[in-house]
C-alpha cells in the first residue's frame, strides 16, 4: 500500500510541474478514494476553487445504492461539466493527480469531454 501511495505521489509531482490552472483555463483536478470520486476547477492564479463536485453530493448520493462506482463517476463527470457551464467555463487543463488515466478517471474524462468541457 505504501509503494503504491509513493508512486502515485511521484506521479503527480512530476504532472504537477507541468500543470497550472489559470484564469481562462482553470485545472480540473481529480481524487478518487476507494469509495468516492471527488472533481474541482481550480483557478491556481488567484489559489480559488471556482466549482466542485462529487460523489457524495446529494443529487448524486441518492442514485448510489443504484448504481456502481464507474456510473459514479460518470455522473460526477456530467455533473461537473454542467456546473463549469453554469460559470462560464468551457476550457480546463486535466489533472489526474497521479492516477493512472483508466478505469474511474478515464470515465469521468470522458462524460466530461462528452458534455461540453474542452481538455
Amino acid at each position: 500500500m505504501k509503494k503504491n501511495l509513493n508512486s502515485r505521489l511521484k506521479r503527480k509531482l512530476s504532472i504537477r510541474k507541468k500543470i497550472f490552472g489559470t484564469t481562462e483555463r482553470p485545472r480540473l483536478s481529480v481524487f478518487k478514494s476507494s469509495k468516492n470520486i471527488y472533481v474541482q476547477i481550480i483557478d491556481d492564479e488567484k489559489g480559488v476553487t471556482l466549482v466542485s463536485a462529487s460523489g457524495i453530493d446529494k443529487s448524486i448520493s441518492s442514485m448510489s445504492h443504484e448504481l456502481n462506482k464507474m456510473q459514479i463517476a460518470q455522473e460526477v463527470g456530467r455533473s461537473i461539466a454542467a456546473k463549469a457551464k453554469e460559470r462560464g467555463i468551457k476550457k480546463v487543463a486535466f489533472d489526474r493527480n497521479g492516477f493512472l488515466y483508466h478505469g474511474r478517471i478515464k470515465a469521468l474524462a470522458d462524460t466530461a469531454r462528452q458534455e461540453g468541457l474542452d481538455f
